[in-house]
């Protein structure tokens, strides 16, 4: 064995191990498949409200996407951020939409979300709110609030992300969910994976295990709506078709 790893072997893979966790930019908790969970309760982190923001900007095209330093973009390109460019010269319009399915200890089940107004409530159960619609992908994006001084109330909340309408392009966004606690650093999730042809993902599970308040990395995207989520999960809702006001 060298005399550098005698040493400083074990320091250097504890410090690898870190950074793959820790692997967000200014001290943020970055949930990937090698460490998809983190506990709320040890971080301290489980009075006042968890902030869960959903925001993303397109991609208008792939050659724009590329790593910075070598490619040209159009100055107008930051003006036009619900845009995207698809193969060949179409456009698509792309409304990402940031919701929550929620079960209460008591039985109690809904979702949280844009479509219907659906808004929920902070104070009053489920202890939920969204802020509103972002229909455009702007810089404050959309925004979930949890009470988590009622905690106690929670069995388990799924985040959950879904395209509204138009063409599923979650390949032509960069889409991160990002949660604030009442405490200690923010945790990062990028919906990052290719699934051209899907219209929702399933991003984090947040449960309530035995008085500790978790979260789980899922990722996982599925080819329908609100339903097909909830028969993965076996939310056991009814689901009709809704519709959104033209803006």
């Amino acid at each position: 064995m060298a005399l550098w790893d005698k040493f400083f072997g074990n320091w250097g893979r504890a410090a690898e191990q870190q950074l793959d966790h820790f692997g967000g930019v200014n001290g943020a908790v970055e949930l990937t498949k090698r460490h998809p969970t983190f506990s709320l309760t040890k971080q301290g982190a489980v009075t006042g409200n968890l902030r869960v923001n959903l925001s993303w900007r397109m991609r208008t095209s792939e050659f724009t996407d590329r790593p910075r330093g070598g490619g040209l973009r159009s100055p107008l390109s930051k003006f036009r951020p619900e845009i995207v460019q698809a193969q060949g010269t179409a456009m698509v319009n792309v409304d990402l939409d940031l919701a929550c399915l929620y079960e209460l200890k008591d039985g109690t089940k809904g979702v949280v979300q844009p479509l219907g107004n659906i808004l929920g409530s902070l104070n009053s159960p489920p202890y939920i709110q969204l802020s509103g619609d972002d229909r455009f992908g702007s810089g404050s994006g959309e925004t979930i609030y949890i009470n988590m001084d009622h905690r106690d109330d929670f069995k388990r909340l799924l985040v959950f992300v879904y395209i509204y309408d138009g063409t599923p392009a979650f390949d032509r966004t960069h889409a991160t969910v990002t949660l604030y606690p009442g405490n200690g650093p923010r945790i990062e999730i990028s919906l990052h994976e290719r699934a051209p042809e899907a219209r929702s993902c399933a991003v984090v599970l947040i449960e309530n295990v035995k008085g500790e308040i978790t979260l789980r990395r899922e990722m996982k995207y599925v080819y329908g709506f609100q339903s097909e989520l909830d028969r993965l999960y076996g939310w056991g809702l009814q689901w009709g078709r809704g519709y959104k006001t033209k803006v």
